[in-house]
């Protein structure tokens, strides 16, 4: 058995089916750092988690917002005050044709906000994590189900949750020890 610090548990499961019962069961006993791990997105494993919805959609709409009447601004400003330039008898502020530039600057503004807004919200790059402990994760990007509770979770005791994981059905339960 290896020695060193404890950085968490993970329990094996079935199914989806299994994992996201599991998941309500680890949100309504209030344990708070955990995760669930799937080779593939599973529908409805966000409200199984308790998992709120993200505000990174309240981060962008200001900034799409801003950078489109940023778009018509600093077109109105250079078509009639920095080079004011009669074009095919059209007026100075043609506001019309402002409306590719200003869309173009909203999308990608807006892309790069989402970017860096996810990875920041993410809290990513993350180089490690206490999963990449054990050698059975790896079958996690293959058929394998699991659930990680952190040691930093305030409910997390060792015998209790390795119990409390065996009762909601998880197997090959295994604690995840740092190396020294």
């Amino acid at each position: 058995m290896k020695s060193g610090k404890i950085e968490g548990v993970i329990a094996e499961f079935d199914n989806p089916a299994a994992l996201i019962d599991a998941a309500e069961k680890m949100r309504d006993s209030e344990y708070t750092k955990f995760d669930c791990h799937s080779p593939f997105p599973i529908h409805g494993m966000d409200a199984a988690m308790g998992e709120k919805r993200s505000i990174l959609g309240w981060i962008v709409a200001p900034v799409a917002f801003s950078m489109v009447l940023f778009g018509f601004l600093f077109e109105g400003w250079t078509s009639t005050i920095a080079y004011p330039l009669v074009i095919s008898g059209k007026p100075l502020f043609s506001y019309q044709a402002y409306g590719a530039i200003a869309f173009a600057l909203m999308v990608l503004t807006s892309a790069g906000t989402s970017l860096f807004g996810m990875l920041a919200l993410n809290k990513l790059p993350r180089f490690h994590h206490p999963v990449f402990y054990s050698d059975r994760f790896a079958k996690v990007t293959d058929d394998a189900f699991f659930v990680s509770i952190e040691a930093r979770d305030a409910k997390f005791d060792e015998k209790e949750t390795v119990a409390f994981l065996k009762s909601i059905g998880g197997r090959e339960i295994e604690l995840l020890i740092a190396d020294d």
